[in-house]
């Protein structure tokens, strides 16, 4: 494994071959380079063990699909991974729409089970800075439960950003699932991590996905963080899904549900706000009849 200090542009030149003219880092961890000849790429270094390897799997997985647009993969190793990077524009009704169809081509190319982690991906993997870990079940409401939401709620309860009573409740919510979950459907493949800032408008008027937590689930969890963290023109990408693939009956009563796992991994991450946003959706679940 690669130092954790390199230089972004040495980086770059590792995986790319060719040499760094420039570099700007937008954060800690990421850098944008020019690269002799002015190609520009994306150098990520990963908070965690076989981050980027994670990542790298999940892009090709996504990739391998043919539906999304997804970015170069350059190379990584455990802890550097290199991308191309996306030119981006403005937002559009006609590329949300668009991204729509594609995403539910996405979903229906499917996964070998909940849980199943991209082929050459690590059983220990991340969502964002979050570890998560791709053990895999038959039974969806279950393997939710017992690997999406509750792995999170005991970490929260633990670091005291959750109570007692408000874990009790959020587990009642789990043991809810069964009979609110829905129509059962198979394993759709996942990017995991869908917020807005993990889609991008690029310039060429198509929609592309950066920094995957690509695993097996069920299609309405990709939906639902969308719905959670807001994003350009959503109605349009629902009507663009609906068109390629019909959502079963009652799926916008069910976002609440799919929302508790990204809600419990902010907050473990970000703190008390997510844990009481948790809080809601679980007690929203529980008025469900």
């Amino acid at each position: 494994m690669q130092n954790s200090s390199e230089d972004p542009g040495a980086t770059a030149a590792r995986f790319t071959g060719l040499p760094a003219t420039g570099r700007r880092r937008l954060s800690a961890a990421l850098a944008e380079v020019t690269l002799d000849g002015g190609r520009v790429v994306m150098v990520k270094r990963g908070d965690g063990h076989r981050a980027a390897q994670a990542e790298a799997a999940g892009l090709r997985w996504l990739a391998e699909a043919g539906a999304v647009r997804v970015p170069a993969l350059h190379g990584h190793d455990e802890r550097w991974l290199v991308t191309d990077r996306v030119a981006t524009g403005r937002p559009s009704a006609e590329a949300a729409e668009r991204f729509g169809r594609e995403l539910a081509a996405l979903h229906a190319a499917g996964a070998p089970a909940f849980g199943a982690p991209p082929p050459g991906g690590p059983e220990d993997a991340y969502i964002g800075l979050a570890p998560m870990r791709n053990v895999t079940g038959a039974d969806w409401p279950r393997w939710y439960a017992e690997h999406r939401v509750l792995p999170y709620l005991r970490r929260a309860v633990d670091e005291g950003t959750v109570r007692g009573a408000e874990a009790a409740e959020l587990e009642l919510a789990c043991e809810r699932l069964p009979e609110l979950a829905g129509p059962a459907e198979p394993p759709a493949r996942l990017h995991g991590d869908l917020w807005n800032g993990n889609v991008l408008w690029g310039a060429d008027g198509h929609t592309w996905l950066i920094d995957p937590a690509a695993h097996g689930g069920h299609r309405e969890t990709d939906l639902a963080m969308l719905h959670l963290f807001g994003c350009p023109h959503l109605d349009h990408i629902l009507d663009g899904y609906q068109q390629r693939a019909p959502l079963a009956d009652g799926w916008a009563d069910r976002i609440a549900l799919h929302q508790l796992f990204p809600l419990l991994v902010h907050a473990v991450l970000f703190g008390r706000g997510y844990a009481e946003q948790a809080l809601t959706a679980a007690r929203t679940i529980l008025r469900t009849r």
